[in-house]
């Protein structure tokens, strides 16, 4: 038995709710959030009991582990608050690196899970591509990630939601999630390169268009396009060498691959289709119960974590670089 707090009740932290009770492990769940509306509704919908604060929390019951819900520049103070507690940490991305010594240390030192999303490490389509991208040759990679701003969550305004303001811009979420996998893929980025500038009338303070240029340790090279921009949402990948592609349109049936024998391309079947409501069709469940599923594997048996804080920490310096072009 396990209680688990879940700290922040906006759409990201329902759906961690929903995915964690329909494992069906007799996990008991708690929630937390500032806002009245989102506790009822939580209420409502889960049948959980909510909280307006993680001290209230936890004074009514004791918590094992804590999902870090909440915009991310809270992450950090967060983060500590509940390592300082003695509880086991699943964060979503961060997106800043605020609090990332002092948390990694502590989680060390008290012995507790300080656990990291990131999504599409355990994407079907990503999965296959990485066993069949062999990093003894060099590469070549075109990718293109975009969305128009206000389209992301259309059911509230963009200047409400992070990816709206300048530490946690929209291009910097595509690339948070996106790089780690690239990385994973291609081998560790040794030199990049960027160009940017804004094309629309948003009302930001950052650039909403990136051109990026990656080398990889092993020679692959590739190119990133990551925009906020594109009215029609884009998720188009492509990777080659001789006599080898592979083409991935961001959802489980537009994955395909060159077969050198037929000369022709063939569709790679991958059973993974649950899809959200409201949400684009690249933004696929399955990804993030996997995630949950490991997380409360490292916590439950020690078993290793697929990403951490130390390779996000290296992630978000390169999105620094980036921007800083």
């Amino acid at each position: 038995m396990m209680n688990i707090l879940v700290i922040g009740l906006g759409s990201m932290g329902k759906r961690r709710i929903r995915l964690i009770l329909e494992l069906d492990r007799g996990y008991t769940l708690i929630g937390v959030d500032k806002r009245d509306d989102r506790r009822k509704e939580v209420s409502d919908l889960f049948g959980i009991l909510c909280f307006e604060t993680i001290n209230d929390a936890s004074l009514a019951i004791q918590i094992d582990a804590a999902f870090v819900c909440t915009t991310p520049v809270s992450h950090g103070n967060i983060i500590t608050d509940c390592l300082e507690r003695h509880w086991n940490v699943f964060s979503e991305l961060n997106l800043v690196s605020d609090g990332y010594e002092k948390n990694i240390r502590m989680a060390k030192e008290n012995q507790c899970v300080l656990f990291l999303s990131s999504s599409f490490l355990y994407r079907g389509e990503i999965q296959y591509i990485n066993g069949r991208v062999d990093l003894s040759r060099r590469w070549n990679y075109i990718y293109h990630i975009g969305q128009y701003l206000p389209d992301w969550h259309p059911w509230e305004s963009y200047k409400d939601f992070f990816i709206g303001q300048k530490r946690t811009n929209g291009p910097r979420e595509i690339l948070a999630l996106e790089l780690p996998w690239i990385e994973w893929v291609f081998g560790d980025i040794k030199k990049i390169g960027a160009i940017s500038d804004k094309l629309t009338g948003l009302e930001i303070e950052y650039h909403d268009n990136y051109i990026i240029q990656l080398i990889h340790e092993n020679g692959t090279k590739g190119v990133l396009l990551v925009d906020v921009v594109s009215p029609v949402a884009v998720r188009r990948f492509e990777c080659y060498t001789e006599n080898r592609y592979i083409r991935w349109e961001g959802t489980p049936d537009t994955l395909f691959e060159y077969d050198p024998a037929e000369k022709s391309l063939e569709q790679i079947e991958i059973k993974e289709q649950e899809h959200q409501r409201g949400y684009q069709a690249f933004v696929v469940e399955n990804a993030y119960e996997k995630e949950i599923v490991e997380f409360f594997d490292v916590v439950l048996y020690g078993n290793k974590a697929s990403y951490s804080f130390e390779q996000d920490r290296k992630i978000l310096d390169l999105i620094d670089s980036i921007e800083a072009y």
